[in-house]
């Protein structure tokens, strides 16, 4: 079982966006059984895969003696499961903190269930949250807007985790007519690119992986793409 981790340090840089995508393209293209945990508290990905949140089962999950694999609920697409968040993780650093086990959220992975590949959404910032999350992950995902600001934030991630957990940077809502874009795309050329697309925006309208509604477009393509570099990257782990 491989752990992936949709992180920035950074809000609004498309997380959610990759997490509902690649963990479609996981189960849809790869056939492997495939778990989303959302672990943001927007709760934007357990809302597209179409989970109302509610209560405060989310860290809950944290706190007491549960069975992760008990809070896994199936999606409307094959082979793709998931675990919801809700707004109880606005506290989650705090519980984490209290209750002082480094890797809880790795040994709860541990339990998920019977998965090829466990897909976290994580919240932004450099948190408790997000150092068990490093701590669990197999491969850091880290989506980078092609902006002076989104770059920053991405070399500050990459020197936090000091090559503890190998990292895929991705280009985020790239336009290649905008000279910063440009700029930033060419001084990168090897990472992926999801390029800026009504599709994509689409997600929202259709509460939907845009391959399911949109599967021609550059969009659906690019997170297919993506998704086989990920595999491979996984091989060499």
């Amino acid at each position: 079982m491989a752990t992936i981790a949709i992180y920035s340090s950074k809000g609004g840089v498309g997380k959610t966006t990759l997490s509902v995508n690649l963990s479609y393209c996981s189960a849809a293209i790869s056939k492997r059984r495939t778990i989303l945990w959302d672990l943001d508290p927007q709760a934007a990905s357990s809302w597209v895969l179409g989970r109302t949140p509610v209560g405060d089962a989310a860290r809950a999950l944290f706190t007491k003696d549960a069975k992760p694999q008990a809070h896994a609920r199936p999606t409307d697409y094959p082979l793709l499961d998931l675990i919801a968040a809700d707004e109880s993780l606005r506290t989650l650093d705090v519980v984490l903190h209290d209750i002082g086990k480094r890797r809880r959220l790795d040994r709860l992975i541990e339990g998920v269930g019977d998965y090829d590949h466990v897909l976290l959404d994580c919240p932004p910032g450099v948190t408790e949250t997000s150092e068990q999350v490093i701590r669990a992950a197999d491969l850091i995902v880290l989506p980078v807007i092609p902006s002076p600001l989104a770059q920053r934030a991405h070399l500050e991630v990459v020197r936090h985790l000091g090559g503890k957990v190998p990292v895929l940077p991705v280009h985020m809502m790239a336009d290649r007519r905008r000279r910063l874009h440009a700029e930033a795309l060419a001084a990168h050329p090897d990472w992926p690119v999801i390029p800026m697309a009504s599709a994509v925006e689409a997600m929202a309208e259709h509460r939907a992986p845009v391959a399911t509604f949109a599967p021609r477009t550059a969009a659906a393509k690019a997170f297919a793409k993506l998704w086989t570099a990920i595999e491979c990257r996984l091989r060499t782990v």
